[in-house]
């Protein structure tokens, strides 16, 4: 039964930025894990965090790249991971482990965007998945001893208004047959939403409470990529001239507003005493199980109900536990 998936409301919207919703919010003391906190929507959102005070360590395959882009952000620290590496992954818990600090939040943030030929990691998972949600689980799991430490943590999964056409291909998560690339993301999305359900559900009791956000639509203000344009134009995302297009109210949003709703999820006590719900303007989305086309003046992002089921939260969390054994 879904019962905290209603808006709050909070005083803050669609145009509200990261540093808008961590305005008066101490941090000080907190220990952040931010995956791919260097790009983009990551690095704005490890920029308000350690604003507010708290250490933020981003996570990283490229810790060169990442260490060149974060350089000049106070309070933030970089380190390796590779979430399609199990080896990695592990390593990358036990020494935080060992170290003894608790972790007061995981934003669980990289991901992979559309690929157009259908890609496997090392153990013949599908590229999209395994970064997004099947190593993000293991992360996860891997730092839950940190995680209960903290004594009221949360657990931030980056999503996207993908998840509401998405679905888990039971049978076939790898696309072995009828590779499509918006199904892929699609899957990886709607995986991440429930991912955030069932681990609210088994640990909220203990102090551990999950979220999945959807950012918006964020393209960057540009120069664009000139293969991109026409896709863009056609999506509403840029005008006659190929400028960005911002009108966040319509879900087309700068970097900051799209990092504004990572970072409420992450840290805002607004949000104290509720969890397992999908976040959207920086407060609980709406359900809305309407069907409804992607258009290039309408972006459907709400909450349905079926990216919040139990029962597929579930099922879920079994396939990723035997996938990622």
């Amino acid at each position: 039964m879904i019962t905290d998936q209603h808006p709050l409301p909070t005083p803050f919207t669609a145009s509200s930025t990261a540093t808008d919703v961590l305005d008066g919010v101490d941090l000080t003391g907190r220990d952040v894990v931010v995956t791919g906190g260097h790009g983009r929507l990551g690095r704005e959102a490890s920029r308000a965090l350690t604003a507010a005070g708290a250490t933020v360590t981003v996570a990283s395959r490229d810790t060169d790249r990442a260490s060149a882009a974060v350089a000049g952000i106070p309070g933030v620290r970089v380190e390796q991971l590779d979430l399609t590496d199990p080896v990695s992954i592990d390593a990358f818990a036990a020494h935080w482990t060992a170290s003894g600090r608790p972790l007061h939040a995981l934003v669980n943030n990289a991901a992979m965007l559309f690929t157009p030929d259908r890609r496997l990691d090392a153990r013949g998972n599908e590229l999209s998945f395994s970064t997004s949600h099947l190593g993000h689980f293991r992360l996860t799991r891997a730092l839950l001893p940190s995680l209960l430490e903290a004594r009221g943590a949360r657990v931030l999964n980056v999503t996207s208004g993908a998840a509401r056409f998405g679905q888990i291909r039971w049978d076939d998560p790898a696309f072995a047959s009828g590779y499509d690339a918006a199904a892929a993301y699609g899957q990886a999305k709607r995986a991440n939403v429930l991912f955030a359900v069932e681990l609210d559900r088994r640990y909220a009791d203990r102090g551990i409470r999950s979220f999945a956000a959807h950012p918006g639509v964020i393209i960057g203000p540009g120069p664009h990529d000139e293969s991109r344009i026409a896709s863009y134009r056609e999506q509403g995302l840029v005008d006659d001239d190929g400028s960005t297009v911002v009108d966040p109210e319509h879900g087309k949003k700068t970097i900051e507003q799209g990092a504004a709703t990572l970072v409420f999820g992450a840290a805002s006590p607004l949000l104290d005493g509720v969890g397992g719900v999908y976040l959207k303007d920086s407060d609980v989305a709406v359900i809305d199980d309407e069907v409804r086309p992607l258009t290039a003046d309408s972006i459907p992002s709400d909450a349905n109900s079926a990216m919040l089921d139990a029962d597929d939260a579930r099922r879920l969390w079994e396939v990723s536990v035997r996938l990622t054994a």
